[in-house]
């Protein structure tokens, strides 16, 4: 007899039990009798006799159905289903565990479950099924009374197989089916007309329903919509409803049978309805009087707000967000929503009290503008949404105030931004620079940022720069901004002092029960993705080195693409950077956490060193003062109040290392560790009895079961006779009382150490910032001191301190310097070379006008001789100009290596223009390249400058050709380019000065730079 023409199995059942006797009975009729209710006691008869098989006789029945068709029986699958599926609890048979099999021989694993009452559903996705495999499993819908879930993804189903569903869950006396999914199967309108004939008649409705892809119609849609409305099962039962990405769908006046059956009161806590042509301002109307008290999800992503050309937003859409209670997640993504209409939803939101953590999701939606307007309105006040999905929205130069906003609502968590940045470099790295602003605020609630997709290039960079001291994001996604191995570079040396960071991996996934929203998948820890990146085998080494110090990071999604292309090219160093990373990984996943040492310099450099900076400074400037004010009558009680507050100042550079060496970190025996002491007796004391109390009633169960056998007293590795005594059961090493109490303290004292550097951190801001300001109040008593004639030095010094210090000194203003002194790292020196990146801008304030750096200072004397405003800032050097005074000759003869007069107030650094010194110009020659003096008789050394060289500095190497670029009203000269002479020049002032004799090593580095010297200089002759 064929398969296809197989009918059953009978189990006959004994007196007392489940007899093991298998029958084959080949009548149609026949029905699986229930099972009687089985005695498991002790002392019964049938614990004597043979008991149920595993898995409900799964094996068995398998077993008699291969021999019944004379097929051989497949021992592997009656070990996976005894093993696997038993020892996991599985009720739910994934025909994936066995695609290897031919299709006869599935098909009869798929038989065995019409006559099994252990599996509770019937899983198959992305496996083409035969249609012999489709006739079991109809046959099991049939004939199986447990099946209550069949789920058939992407499987090959048609038209046809919705039929014969329908029929065959006619044919059951009563369907147990409770959830069927059927997702990208080409049902079509006659599969669903079918099946939702068969939903009338459900006694029970159904739980789940699922009909993703499907190509689903009109006249399919209101054959569905009156079955859920005639049927009042599914008004209590239904709770999830997919018909998303069925083009069309609702887009027709069918679908009022729907949107009838969502308008009554139901059960619905799951409802995807995206790409389906739906109008969201009927819908939300709908669900306002339907299920608005329970939905949980919603996704309506990909559909149009109205189907009409009207501006109005009707009130539904802002109660519905005002009313709902238990919404955790609602996508928009691809509905261009009116300006009106995010209005409306966001100020129902911010009237919600009742949600938290919501994932909103408006990823391309077109806000652009009116959008950010709005947003940077109503966002800060809304309290509901923890999770923000504002990706590919035309943004670009809004976020400049956008992120901001998005920085005050102190609710947000998670937030995308991705596909945001198509502006002008300069815009660009202001917007990034806003955002490491966000980021690095102490009170920031981001714990996870998203720029995937968004080409930032090396600029990604300048966020990166900022990951290595940040202590809020633990999640960041930078796929897709072709960074390369300098943004891996810069990533790795973020990683090496970052703690905070768990995950390094993509954020993106599908929505819908199979494939989770991808707001769920941040509850895998800290990570950070970065694939997409044109990252090789040399970054792929970066990272892995940087792993090394790195014991936070537990999850780094696997870069596909990037791996892919590094192997090719390199595939030993892409192979060993890729396993040390996960083996770094894995080490983080099971030891110890970041050092306390580390974390203490690393804090430490973040907190005081600026605090410090600023102390030293003005510490110094009332010195000064009160060294001037000796001998003065008036200012003895301001002199000794400076004194005081100086020497509080010395103290105060040692405040953070003694306070962070006591309390739980360095207290040693502290009252924690003494009551984890105290307790450890305790818990071994409790332990020993509860043993002693297992152990007596295992040994009374056995001598109750089989007494004779314990008459002996047997004990397990040896005899254990009545008068002896009970030997006490081994504990494992990791249970013992004091392993369990030592880890347990190790957890509290770490808790307790991030407590107490929290504290640290805030007292000594607070106890730095108010010696600054007592500082600055008794530095202006003693600069009013100084103003009057009786002072010793009677004049009035240089006031600067408020210009120094830039602002008021506040504990927040110390924050402030802090986050933009310490907490990022610098700029690259890669930057700009490639692609004309610019420097970046100091921060502004509200007005538009840059803030003074708290430690940035000007030359005096710079406007006082007219230097350009490029010269008034001390070290803002051209970016190919070298650190260090050059001449224009080698020679010592030289004019340019004349040392400066007396009383002269410098030399002038080689490089800076201005209006009086036209920049120097390059031979042309093929010879070595040299550098002559600019025209007019000006010195390259310029005497009279506010910028100085130290006189040490005169022999050095020449400088690099092309180290000063011509400026566009530079001065070159009538005629052309010569080169130096090495004779010594005349017509000048300052030509009967000598050099002092140079070193030697100098003296042969000058003779170097030129092979035609007619011949060495005073004093070059010999050593």
């Amino acid at each position: 007899m064929d398969v296809l023409e197989y009918t059953g199995i009978l189990n006959t059942f004994q007196s007392g039990g489940l007899g093991g006797a298998l029958m084959l009975v080949p009548t149609p009729s026949w029905t699986l009798p229930p099972a009687p209710p089985l005695d498991t006691s002790p002392t019964s008869e049938s614990s004597a006799s043979s008991g149920p098989s595993v898995c409900g006789g799964f094996s068995d029945t398998y077993a008699a159905l291969c021999d019944y068709n004379g097929l051989s029986c497949r021992e592997e699958v009656q070990w996976d289903v005894d093993t696997l599926y038993h020892a996991g609890e599985r009720r739910c048979f994934d025909l994936r565990d066995f695609s290897h099999l031919e299709s006869r021989e599935l098909a009869l694993a798929v038989a065995a479950l019409g006559y099994n009452r252990w599996f509770r559903g019937l899983c198959c996705r992305d496996l083409r099924l035969s249609s012999e495999v489709q006739a079991q499993v109809l046959h099991a819908v049939r004939r199986s009374p447990a099946l209550e879930e069949l789920i058939l993804d992407n499987v090959g189903l048609n038209a046809d197989f919705a039929s014969r569903l329908a029929a065959a869950l006619a044919a059951h006396p009563d369907p147990p089916l409770r959830c069927l999914e059927l997702p990208r199967g080409s049902l079509g309108d006659k599969g669903l007309a079918a099946l939702s004939q068969r939903f009338l008649g459900l006694p029970g409705g159904l739980r789940r329903l699922r009909l993703p892809h499907c190509g689903l119609g009109a006249r399919g849609l209101a054959a569905l919509g009156r079955a859920l409305g005639a049927n009042p099962a599914f008004r209590s039962a239904l709770q999830l409803l997919d018909l998303g990405h069925n083009p069309g769908l609702l887009g027709s006046p069918h679908g009022t049978d729907l949107f009838a059956f969502l308008a009554q009161p139901n059960a619905l806590l799951h409802l995807d309805l995206a790409s389906t042509d739906c109008a969201l301002d009927v819908l939300f109307g709908a669900l306002l009087h339907g299920c608005c008290s329970r939905l949980s999800y919603l996704n309506v992503a990909g559909n149009s707000f109205c189907h009409r050309k009207t501006r109005e937003v009707p009130p539904t859409l802002q109660q519905f967000f005002c009313s709902t209670f238990a919404l955790s997640h609602i996508s928009l993504a691809g509905v261009r929503l009116p300006p009106d209409a995010l209005r409306s939803l966001l100020q129902g939101l911010a009237a919600n009290t009742h949600l938290s953590d919501l994932h909103l999701d408006l990823s391309s939606c077109e806000l652009r503008s009116p959008g950010a307007r709005v947003l940077e309105e109503l966002l800060g006040g809304i309290s509901a949404v923890g999770s923000l999905d504002l990706s590919d929205n035309g943004f670009d130069a809004d976020l400049l105030t956008l992120v901001p906003a998005l920085g005050r609502n102190k609710a947000l968590k998670h937030l995308w931004l991705g596909k945001n940045f198509s502006v002008k470099a300069r815009t660009l790295e202001e917007i990034l620079h806003k955002l490491v602003q966000v980021i690095q605020e102490d009170d920031c609630s981001l714990q996870s940022l998203s720029v995937a997709e968004s080409r930032l290039k090396a600029r990604t960079c300048i966020l990166v720069n900022a990951l290595g001291s940040n202590a809020c994001l633990a999640k960041v996604d930078l796929s897709g901004n072709l960074m390369e191995d300098m943004g891996a570079k810069m990533l790795a040396k973020a990683l090496q002092i970052n703690s905070t960071l768990r995950w390094v991996g993509g954020f993106t996934g599908g929505s819908g029960v199979v494939s989770p929203p991808r707001c769920h998948l941040w509850s895998h820890g800290r990570s950070l993705s970065w694939d997409r990146n044109n990252t090789t085998a040399v970054g792929f080494q970066d990272i892995a080195r940087a792993m090394e110090s790195n014991h936070t990071l537990t999850f780094m999604a696997l870069p596909l693409c990037d791996l892919t292309a590094a192997y090719r090219s390199a595939p030993e160093r892409t192979d060993s950077g890729w396993q040390q990373i996960q083996w770094c990984l894995l080490r983080n996943g099971r030891g110890p956490k970041v050092p306390p040492e580390q974390v203490l310099r690393l804090q430490r450099g973040i907190v005081t060193s600026t605090a410090e900076q600023m102390l030293c400074r003005l510490s110094g400037r009332v010195q000064a003062a009160a060294r001037g004010l000796r001998g003065h009558p008036g200012a003895q009680r301001d002199l000794a109040e400076a004194q005081e507050l100086l020497r509080e100042a010395r103290n105060a550079r040692a405040l953070f290392p003694s306070l962070a060496a006591l309390g739980p970190a360095g207290a040693g025996a502290g009252p924690l560790q003494l009551l984890l002491q105290g307790v450890a007796g305790d818990v071994a004391k409790a332990v020993d009895k509860e043993l002693e109390v297992l152990l007596e009633a295992l040994l009374g169960r056995a001598a109750e079961l089989c007494p004779r056998a314990t008459a002996a007293g047997v004990w397990p590795g040896g005899a254990w006779l009545g008068g002896a005594p009970r030997p006490r059961p081994p504990l494992p090493p990791g249970l013992a009382p004091g392993a369990l109490l030592e880890r347990a303290g190790e957890e509290i004292r770490e808790q307790l150490g991030e407590v107490q550097l929290a504290l640290v951190t805030s007292l000594t801001q607070a106890v730095v910032a108010e010696l600054l300001r007592e500082l600055r109040r008794v530095h202006q008593a003693l600069a009013q001191h100084l103003q009057d004639p009786r002072s010793p030095q009677g004049q009035e010094p240089s006031n600067s301190t408020d210009e120094e210090l830039g602002v008021d000194v506040d504990a927040p203003t110390l924050q402030r310097h802090r986050r933009c002194c310490r907490r990022t790292r610098p700029p690259s020196a890669f930057m700009g070379q490639s692609e004309g990146l610019e420097s970046p801008s100091p921060p502004r304030s509200s007005e538009g006008d840059p803030k003074p750096h708290p430690l940035h200072f000007r030359a005096p004397e710079a406007q006082a001789v007219g230097g350009s405003p490029q010269q008034e800032e001390f070290g803002r050097l051209p970016p190919t100009v070298p650190p260090y005074p050059q001449e224009h000759s080698c020679s010592p003869h030289s004019e340019a290596s004349a040392p400066p007069e007396a009383g002269s107030p410098g030399l002038e650094w080689v490089g800076l223009t201005s209006p009086q010194t036209p920049p120097p110009q390059v031979s042309g020659s093929t010879g070595s390249a040299r550098l002559r003096p600019p025209p007019g008789g000006q010195q390259p050394w310029r005497r009279g400058s506010a910028l100085q060289a130290p006189p040490s500095a005169r022999l050095q190497a020449p400088p690099r050709m092309g180290a000063w670029p011509p400026q566009n009203g530079g001065e070159r000269g009538g005629g052309a380019i010569q080169e130096a002479t090495p004779t010594a020049p005349t017509g000048t002032s300052d030509r009967s000065r000598q050099l002092p004799p140079p070193k030697p090593q100098r003296r042969q580095r000058a003779h170097s730079c030129d092979k035609a010297d007619a011949g060495p200089g005073p004093g070059g002759g010999g050593t």
